[in-house]
């Protein structure tokens, strides 16, 4: 009986341990919620191919039926991969096309190649000893458009090789509180090495995600990224960039469609260069198709 009894209390005591260290796995479905990256990372030695696509205006004086609501143009797109080199480590390279643009018409990147690397460091715990997941990401856009030299007043003249490069860093804080509900907060940092006259190189922003669970199957999910600089304004011609959508998980991938003011899709140009207006109609449709491997 004493023996029955030590058995049953050892097993009790492993059993709170393993329980006690629980951890949450997907917070976000996704490594990506509409703009803003998901504190989700991929496992180990899984491949994630993705296409993203953003359309033009669905309405204001750029969309209406003119351009069938914006589906005949094509704001930004992506195709590129990540792999999981292990649970908490991912790396990615994507190619854009580069959509921001300043009010004056002065564009900015285009034609990019993006290296991100993203690290999970801290996991939620389901006892709640570990209230968050934590993640840091760090990317890199380069743009291998031709050089224009005749004007040097635009960003694309390229003075120097670095000017053809931005960069961005953010840390992820994400939380877990039911099946139905996650929130994140993502503060971040972006470097453009060449900005127009005036302008600011640096920018700090604080964002935020969430995802609210509908169905099995389908979630609704949204984010916004807040700019703080004194040139981003409205009376500037810069609107924060704001989306909303709905995701479906289909067991073999994931798939969102969404309704966002911003036109590009990397970090290094949605938040510098967001000069659409959801009040003017200036939002467009988009989706992304994510799909995964083993490798």
């Amino acid at each position: 009986m004493a023996k029955r009894f030590f058995s049953l209390v050892v097993c009790l005591i492993t059993c709170s341990l393993l329980s006690a260290q629980e951890k949450i796995n997907q917070t976000f479905k996704d490594t990506r919620v509409i703009n803003a990256q998901s504190v989700e990372t991929l496992a180990k030695r899984k491949l994630d191919f993705r296409v993203s696509h953003r359309f033009g205006d669905l309405a204001g004086d750029n969309g209406g039926y003119k351009t069938f609501f914006g589906l005949e143009n094509a704001s930004d797109i992506l195709i590129g991969v990540d792999y999981g080199v292990t649970n908490n480590l991912t790396i990615g390279l994507h190619r854009t096309k580069g959509a921001g643009s300043m009010p004056d018409g002065n564009s900015g990147l285009r034609q990019l190649l993006n290296g991100v690397v993203k690290l999970r460091f801290l996991q939620q715990t389901a006892d709640n000893k570990v209230p968050v997941s934590m993640a840091i990401v760090g990317m890199a856009s380069l743009s291998t458009a031709e050089k224009i030299e005749d004007n040097p007043d635009i960003i694309r003249s390229f003075p120097k090789f670095a000017h053809r490069m931005a960069t961005h860093a953010e840390l992820l804080i994400a939380r877990k509180f039911s099946d139905q509900f996650s929130l994140q907060l993502k503060p971040g940092f972006t470097q453009r090495n060449l900005v127009p006259f005036e302008d600011e190189n640096g920018i700090f922003s604080l964002g935020l995600a969430t995802r609210i669970q509908v169905t099995k199957v389908m979630a609704v999910i949204g984010d916004v990224t807040f700019p703080f600089s004194e040139r981003r304004t409205t009376a500037n011609g810069f609107y924060t960039p704001i989306g909303f959508g709905l995701e479906f998980d289909t067991g073999g991938h994931v798939f969102q469609i969404n309704l966002t003011n911003a036109t590009g899709l990397m970090e290094t140009d949605y938040i510098p260069y967001t000069t659409t207006n959801w009040g003017d109609g200036e939002f467009r449709l988009g989706f992304t198709i994510s799909r995964l491997f083993n490798l």
